[in-house]
């Protein structure tokens, strides 16, 4: 059931911290674009733009945006979090479907319409950029399918890509429940001791040979949101889809494999994505039981 309405939602606010370096690479595919675009983004990165993606036809769930969480849309709960940031000078919705656009704008939202044809929510993003009228910056792609999102991670994302001149991509990571381990929906993240993202898959990361969780290890769940210097959002189009993208299904691969490196952060967060419909009533449970409205 798909409905929209224009109540504010409340929220409720989360520590975040920052636990890991700064990174920088340049791409191996792109080397000598890769080190002019390096060399030109150690000025301020100020103006920054919040996006959420948003497309009708999921092949995991269709409709997903619109889904009805406790009498909202899931996307006008998305927005309404991110609404809260403090680093976002703007905010708004990327689509290629008139259904979400007509009910981002009954609640007030800005919607931004892009091409059918954009392979991934990036894709989405960076068509989106060019056609706002300012200029930023930076850019946060905002998952729609994170309704309650926190507000301070979107600010810790942003302040760490910020305080990182030669970065050009930041994201995050929690605690991932042992229940998740093995749930493909759930996507898991390595680092190394200096903060670099090794790799990111959809099984579980590390493996160890006994094949089963170790409730000793800290294994870390991406939360899907990460933000870009926009400059690097003009070369990531270039960037050809690579083997372990396609294989796993996860963009931000394709940005490793072309030898650009990632800052993650840590943070303190509970995670409710919603990937599929069941996923819907995990997280109106979650919410009943803590009075979100």
């Amino acid at each position: 059931m798909s409905i929209c309405s224009s109540s504010e939602s409340s929220s409720s606010s989360t520590k975040s911290w920052i636990v890991h370096g700064i990174v920088a690479g340049a791409a191996i595919a792109v080397a000598i674009g890769a080190r002019a675009y390096l060399g030109q983004s150690k000025k301020l990165r100020s103006r920054v733009v919040g996006i959420i993606p948003a497309r009708f036809a999921s092949s995991r769930f269709q409709g997903k945006p619109l889904v009805n969480i406790l009498g909202k849309p899931m996307i006008q709960r998305t927005w309404e979090r991110s609404k809260l940031a403090t680093t976002l000078d703007h905010l708004v919705v990327a689509t290629d479907d008139e259904k979400i656009a007509e009910c981002c704008r009954g609640f007030g939202a800005d919607v931004i319409m892009t091409s059918e044809s954009c392979r991934n929510g990036t894709e989405r993003c960076n068509e989106a950029l060019e056609k706002l009228d300012k200029k930023y910056d930076i850019l946060v792609n905002i998952q729609g399918d994170e309704p309650l999102i926190e507000p301070e991670i979107i600010d810790g994302i942003v302040k760490a890509l910020q305080a990182a001149p030669d970065a050009v991509f930041s994201t995050a990571v929690t605690s991932l429940k042992p229940e998740d381990a093995f749930d493909p929906n759930r996507v898991k993240c390595v680092v190394d001791n200096r903060g670099y993202a090794i790799y990111f898959s959809r099984g579980l990361i590390p493996y160890n040979k006994s094949g089963r969780v170790n409730p000793q290890f800290p294994y870390m769940l991406h939360l899907g949101i990460q933000s870009y210097d926009s400059k690097f959002l003009k070369i990531y189009p270039q960037l050809q889809p690579t083997p372990l993208q396609l294989e796993e299904d996860l963009e931000q691969l394709k940005v490793l494999e072309n030898g650009y490196k990632m800052k993650v952060i840590k943070v303190d967060h509970e995670a409710h994505g919603v990937d599929t419909a069941e996923d819907v009533e995990k997280i109106e449970s979650f919410m009943r039981e803590r009075n979100l409205s």
